[in-house]
């Protein structure tokens, strides 16, 4: 088989041709893959008219899962399989989430720059995102080269963040957009965790990890962290390092959370449908859940 790679952005994000997913992924394809990420950071690979199975399957060639969590004992019944989170604006059963839902609210967080996941001690690998419905305009997912960022920044930054510490925290993005439904229950399935503002990406480049999760740098004053994360922040998402990708049903579109920032854009979700599907990755260990 014959795989073909076309740079999408001057920067990085990159097509994938060739690859049939309803087939068990060859070595060749999975090094090819692990090639392309380790360059580009977003993979795009279209046309693939899979199921769940072969999703996941694909998705376990690249290191273990992490599931999603389980908040607490009286959680709603999923719609999905445990091993897929679900980026969809549908309920359980299948039907357009209502206007005044906690899961609709809690989603529109999504609308904020972030990286999967890094409210955890072990940061994931990569999520893999799969279209299966669309509405008919909007809804584009955002990315952002955080390597390129951390090169272009000022070196007087790059020394003064060397070294810092910020804690990344679950419902502080959540509550930080108006999402108040937060029991100790909650809180206590996912605490928040640390993490250096600067890390090695799989390429050796250095790379900022920040995002949405990331409440306040260790070791500053509370205000003076935030709006150093908040600049950085800024800093990073300007169009030169953004990638924007226009969804087709059957694109799986994989991003190194380690390096990149996504967020999903608006779109009417009250009256048109999208269901997207995701594995996340994670760099090592067991299969477990986001919590464990």
């Amino acid at each position: 088989m014959a795989y073909e790679v076309t740079q999408l952005h001057p920067l990085f994000a990159a097509e994938l041709r060739g690859a049939d997913l309803t087939e068990p992924p060859s070595p060749e394809l999975v090094q090819k893959v692990e090639d392309a990420m380790t360059r580009y950071a977003v993979l795009v690979i279209r046309d693939q008219r899979i199921g769940d199975e072969q999703h996941i399957r694909f998705s376990r060639a690249f290191g273990p899962l992490e599931l999603p969590p389980i908040f607490s004992a009286s959680s709603p019944k999923r719609r999905l399989r445990r091993e897929l989170y679900d980026a969809s604006n549908l309920d359980e059963r299948g039907e357009l989430l209502a206007p005044g839902s906690a899961r609709r609210r809690f989603n529109q967080v999504n609308e904020r720059f972030h990286t999967d996941s890094s409210f955890n001690e072990l940061p994931t690998k990569w999520s893999l995102l799969l279209a299966h419905e669309l509405p008919p305009a909007g809804g584009n997912t955002e990315f952002a080269d955080l390597r390129a960022a951390y090169a272009a920044l000022p070196a007087e930054t790059r020394t003064r963040i060397d070294g810092l510490v910020a804690e990344h925290d679950f419902w502080y993005s959540r509550t930080s957009r108006g999402f108040d439904e937060v029991t100790e229950e909650m809180r206590r399935a996912i605490p928040p965790a640390r993490h250096p503002l600067v890390r090695t990406a799989a390429d050796g480049r250095p790379t900022l990890y920040i995002g949405g999760h990331a409440s306040h740098v260790v070791g500053l004053p509370l205000e003076e962290g935030r709006t150093l994360l908040a600049e950085l922040l800024a800093f990073a998402t300007q169009p030169r390092f953004v990638y924007s990708h226009r969804w087709h049903a059957g694109d799986l579109v994989i991003w190194d959370n380690r390096c990149t920032l996504h967020r999903a854009a608006p779109f009417d979700d009250l009256r048109h449908r999208r269901d997207l599907r995701r594995t996340t990755i994670n760099e090592h260990g067991p299969e477990r859940a986001s919590t464990d």
